[in-house]
């Protein structure tokens, strides 16, 4: 379990989880996490089950959603290598996931049971100021989509959700970034109608701004998301 930490350690991505911390303390902390990968489209963590594991993001793509009374399934931040799933594992008193988590793709994550990441943050409290950061980084992000929802148009909606997309999920291609995004899953995010995002995505389309495929949206020019009302 130790190679797999140090492998980790010089992998291709980085963590706030960790800074702070001296190598050596990263490594240790690492090679006690177990390697686990999840096939795209599986369920990480169940919205309202005990918090017993905090998982770290490594390779792949994935989200939290909420799944609310009345069915709907709904789309709220997509996670990209270095983050964090499952951060109430680190507190005191034993609670639940309040959200649920999902790959978008093949994903590899790092996992540590809760007595063992806060054994690990009541010998290193920098993790847990970490973690607080990112739980304050996480409100930012609700307070900025709430602030959307009640203020700004469909089409400042929309056009946030891709802009913010390209830098969680965005993959550099020839011609622009590649979004590996349905119309679907935009619309729930933006809290649109899927015909409104077909219909938005139609007209920045027609402007070069966007390109669609199935399943993907290549973004060819960012700033013309914001340039004028569709």
């Amino acid at each position: 379990m130790s190679s797999s930490g140090i492998v980790a350690v010089s992998a291709n991505w980085r963590s706030d989880f960790f800074d702070g911390l001296a190598l050596q303390d990263r490594k240790r902390i690492l090679a006690a996490a177990k390697p686990r990968r999840f096939a795209a489209n599986s369920v990480i963590t169940n919205q309202g089950h005990p918090a017993d594991y905090l998982f770290l993001l490594t390779n792949g793509r994935a989200r939290y959603f909420f799944d609310e009374r009345g069915g709907r399934h709904i789309l709220l931040h997509w996670l990209a290598p270095g983050e964090l799933i499952g951060g109430k594992t680190l507190l005191t008193k034993p609670t639940s996931y309040l959200l649920g988590s999902e790959t978008v793709r093949e994903c590899t994550l790092l996992v540590w049971d809760r007595a063992t990441i806060r054994d690990f943050a009541a010998q290193y409290p920098v993790l847990l100021e970490n973690a607080l950061l990112t739980a304050s980084d996480y409100l930012a992000w609700y307070l900025a989509a709430h602030v959307a929802l009640t203020c700004h148009s469909a089409e400042q909606r929309l056009a946030g959700v891709l802009n913010n997309l390209v830098g969680v999920i965005g993959r550099e291609v020839p011609g622009g970034v590649e979004l590996d995004v349905t119309n679907e899953e935009l619309a729930n995010t933006a809290n649109v109608t899927p015909f409104t995002a077909s219909r938005l995505l139609g007209a920045w389309q027609r402007r070069s701004v966007v390109k669609k495929s199935r399943g993907k949206i290549l973004l060819r020019h960012p700033a013309g998301l914001f340039s004028h009302k569709v």
